[in-house]
């Protein structure tokens, strides 16, 4: 049953995104915000088609530690699910990403209309340049960004390098850093069809005011907390 299930998503997810990116398009000339709100309708719409077909639903801890100012989101990264359950989850953000992701067909149009910050990683500290002067440049327009410090989806159980890009964001631009954990990867892992029914839990680590903390200790302090919570959500 859970092949049929997980079939059903995927083939609503191929009819549905084409059609749906076509029609962002459109969306253009509007502002930056209004384009986001807009084109996020494509994720809310797949976390409702997940739910129906797969029985794949979330919780959320702490959800009041959410800043109502923009901030730096810097979370962990196991799974696709994320990158549709945080565009729920919290307010406009826009993501850090490989520049790569905007050249996929469809997916990477509707990307692109939401004002990521996409880099090139192999280009080192003129990335890192990039990033900042982007980033400063987005929370300023009022939205929050979305950094997976570990760069990659990595298995439940396991730790990737913590990159020190989102901290060096987040000093250099004095922002509040949100640290967030969760276990998708037990239900939907990378690269996988396979999408397991039940309770995904994502949690919400209190803000961190990066005055007078430099990125290297800050980087330490949000991999310090994430693999602890991570540690208290596997044994539930």
């Amino acid at each position: 049953m859970i092949y049929i299930r997980s079939f059903l998503y995927m083939l609503g997810m191929w009819i549905f995104t084409p059609v749906f990116t076509t029609l962002s398009l459109f969306t253009f000339p509007l502002s930056r915000r209004t384009r986001y709100i807009l084109i996020s309708g494509w994720a809310r719409s797949m976390l409702w088609w997940l739910k129906v077909t797969c029985g794949l639903s979330y919780r959320v801890i702490g959800r009041e530690n959410i800043p109502d100012h923009p901030s730096v989101i810097l979370c962990k990264h196991q799974s696709a699910w994320e990158t549709l359950a945080l565009q729920q989850i919290f307010p406009p953000q826009v993501w850090v990403l490989k520049r790569e992701l905007l050249w996929i067909p469809f997916f990477g149009w509707g990307l692109a209309l939401t004002s990521p910050i996409a880099i090139n990683r192999a280009a080192g500290r003129e990335a890192l340049k990039q990033l900042v002067s982007k980033g400063k440049e987005r929370l300023a327009q009022g939205f929050f960004v979305v950094i997976f410090p570990e760069g990659t989806r990595v298995p439940p159980g396991t730790t990737g390098k913590y990159h020190i890009g989102g901290a060096w964001l987040a000093t250099h631009s004095k922002s509040t850093v949100v640290p967030v954990a969760h276990n998708a990867g037990e239900y939907w892992g990378k690269n996988s069809f396979l999408k397991r029914p039940g309770t995904i839990t994502l949690s919400i680590g209190r803000p961190i005011d990066t005055q007078g903390i430099k990125a290297d200790a800050l980087n330490q302090r949000v991999e310090a907390w994430i693999e602890q919570e991570m540690r208290l959500l596997d044994r539930k």
